[in-house]
C-alpha cells in the first residue's frame, strides 16, 4: 500500500522532473491510497494556478486510488499525530491515513512508514 502526498500529485500533474520520483507509485495504481485532505489540496493549488477544467481532470485521476475520507477516528489519530510530532495538520491527516492502512508514504524528500520524517 502506498500514500503519496500532494506535493509528489502535483508534480506529476504538472509533469515535471520530480514527477519522475512518484510516477512508479502513481501509475502502478494497485494498493494507492488517496487521502482526502490530497484532494482538497490538489485541487486548491491547480483552481489557483490553471483552471477548475483542469483541476477537475486531476481530481479524476486522483480517484485511480482508494480515496479515504476524513472521519471521526481519523481526525484523532492525525491530531494525536500532530500534537506528538508536532507536525502540520494535512501532513498528520496523511500520515494517520498510511498508518490505518500499514502504507508507506512517498513525500518529495523520502519514503516512510509509520513515523514522520522530514
Amino acid at each position: 500500500m502506498i500514500v503519496v502526498d500532494s506535493y509528489g500529485w502535483l508534480e506529476y500533474f504538472a509533469d515535471s522532473d520530480r514527477a519522475e520520483l512518484f510516477r512508479p507509485a502513481l501509475e502502478e495504481k494497485k494498493g494507492l491510497i488517496v487521502p482526502s485532505i490530497c484532494v482538497l489540496e490538489v485541487a486548491k493549488v491547480l483552481l489557483r494556478e490553471r483552471s477548475r477544467d483542469i483541476a477537475l481532470r486531476c481530481i479524476a485521476g486522483m480517484r485511480s486510488g482508494r480515496c479515504i475520507d476524513l472521519d471521526e477516528s481519523l481526525a484523532i489519530a492525525a491530531a494525536t499525530i500532530a500534537t506528538t510530532l508536532k507536525m502540520p495538520t494535512a501532513d498528520s491527516i496523511v500520515l494517520a491515513t498510511a498508518q490505518r492502512f500499514g502504507a508507506t508514504v512517498w513525500t518529495p524528500g523520502c519514503r516512510y512508514r509509520g513515523q514522520a520524517r522530514g
